[in-house]
């Protein structure tokens, strides 16, 4: 994989809501992706329920595998259980 093939992806995710907000594919603009990534932290420096992460990847594909727990829920899943489930259990 040659250093052009990698794509920047700036992925906003809301621990409130259990789901991804934002995705933004920046391709092999890192300039721009790290410009970003810096405003949106601004944005949200107030916001402790909300994470911004920024991922180098050869594709979308590959951060849905690496970074799945943005993807399929399973965030969502376990914030839930934590009211359910007690600590003693888990």
């Amino acid at each position: 994989m040659s250093a052009g093939s990698i794509h920047h992806y700036l992925l906003v995710f809301d621990h409130a809501e259990g789901q991804l907000i934002e995705q933004v594919d920046f391709r092999s603009d890192g300039t721009k992706a790290v410009k970003e990534y810096a405003a949106k932290e601004q944005e949200y420096r107030d916001r402790k329920d909300i994470e911004i992460v920024l991922v180098g990847s050869d594709s979308i594909e590959t951060v849905r595998m690496t970074h799945a727990n943005y993807f399929d829920g399973s965030i969502a899943m376990s914030k839930w259980l934590q009211g359910i489930v007690p600590d003693h259990v888990r």
